[in-house]
């Protein structure tokens, strides 16, 4: 680090994002990421990594600034690569930055916080979310950007709707990014306006371990891993939005295109034939919901974050879904193709 000023705030970054990383409702898997610039470098959590391990490994990657933001001011398709900037005498992991590196380079602020809280998701998701923030965010200097494929894509709509003194973005179909000088201001803006968007959850009945646990059987499904999966399989209207389709990348990246339930009187055999491909979670109508054996952690995650999403999201709004064409974007794409590697044996 540059100075002993930069490696405190640092250390405390670390600290937030640890905290930020064991809040099942702030950020899942290795989703989100937060940043520090010293000087010319940018510190960010690295690609695959979880932030709920920053105090117990090493996960910062150092970037330099300058380079990236030519590329991105370029549009250069080196800027879709961020390990090309990484500063490789001081990252001695030898990590791969975070695909989103850029959108920490374009916010001037010194501190850098991305997060996929479950609360800005399910505002992020409903076509009404611009006139919805407006309404809740009185005060706040944000901006809205609509769902571009995080990378370079995403950079350059950041870059129109950035204006001066903005340290808020809600990103269409994907999360919240906030920005302040210090480590103290940037967690005391998240959590004020996490405050503001927050909506409470519709409650649902409990699941029926029993007779999943008898769906489950000897298929090589289970439990998922929250007992909280289970509502979006329970509640009719998270399943209504559910079955849509896709609703937000991360989604994609673990748990596949869209969400698979069973119809009635289906058992997993019966799912599996139809469908001729084993889902990584099935959801069953008014039972709950079954993983498939291997799926690993993230998938867990994530779908603890479509039933805590679609509980949270207005029954009566209209939801933006992504394209069949951005779904195979984000599943054909090297960064996340890479970041699915990392995870898969988590």
């Amino acid at each position: 680090m540059a100075t002993h000023a930069d490696a405190q705030e640092l250390a405390a970054l670390r600290s937030l994002s640890a905290t930020i990383g064991r809040d099942p409702h702030m950020t899942q898997a290795a989703g989100g990421n937060t940043s520090l610039k010293a000087g010319d470098t940018l510190w960010i959590k690295a690609s695959g990594t979880w932030l709920k391990d920053a105090l117990a490994e090493d996960i910062m990657v150092p970037v330099d600034t300058v380079s990236l933001l030519k590329a991105v001011e370029g549009r250069d398709p080196a800027a879709d690569r961020p390990q090309i900037f990484a500063i490789e005498a001081l990252n001695t992991r030898k990590l791969r930055p975070s695909i989103e590196t850029t959108v920490h380079a374009l916010m001037p602020q010194r501190i850098v916080l991305h997060v996929h809280c479950v609360d800005t998701i399910s505002l992020a998701v409903q076509t009404d979310c611009e006139d919805e923030a407006a309404r809740r965010l009185g005060g706040v200097e944000w901006a809205y950007v609509p769902y571009f494929r995080p990378g370079l894509p995403l950079a350059q709509g950041i870059a129109e709707r950035l204006r001066p003194g903005v340290d808020v973005l809600i990103l269409g179909n994907h999360g919240l990014v906030v920005a302040a000088e210090t480590v103290a201001g940037a967690q005391a803006l998240l959590r004020r306006v996490n405050a503001l968007l927050a909506r409470p959850p519709r409650q649902v009945a409990q699941p029926d371990i029993v007779a999943l646990l008898k769906l489950a059987g000897e298929t090589g499904y289970r439990l998922p891993a929250d007992i909280e999966a289970h509502a979006v399989a329970i509640d009719p209207e998270s399943r209504r939005m559910a079955v849509g389709g896709s609703l937000y990348p991360d989604h994609v990246i673990f748990l596949g295109n869209g969400s698979v339930v069973a119809r009635s009187g289906e058992a997993v055999a019966d799912v599996i034939h139809r469908l001729d491909t084993r889902p990584a979670a099935i959801l069953f109508p008014g039972l709950g919901v079954l993983m498939r054996g291997d799926a690993g952690a993230s998938a867990d995650a994530m779908i603890r974050c479509l039933a805590d999403v679609t509980a949270r999201v207005d029954v009566t709004a209209r939801l933006n879904y992504l394209t069949d064409a951005e779904n195979d974007q984000l599943m054909n794409w090297d960064a996340e193709r890479y970041r699915q590697k990392l995870n898969a044996a988590i």
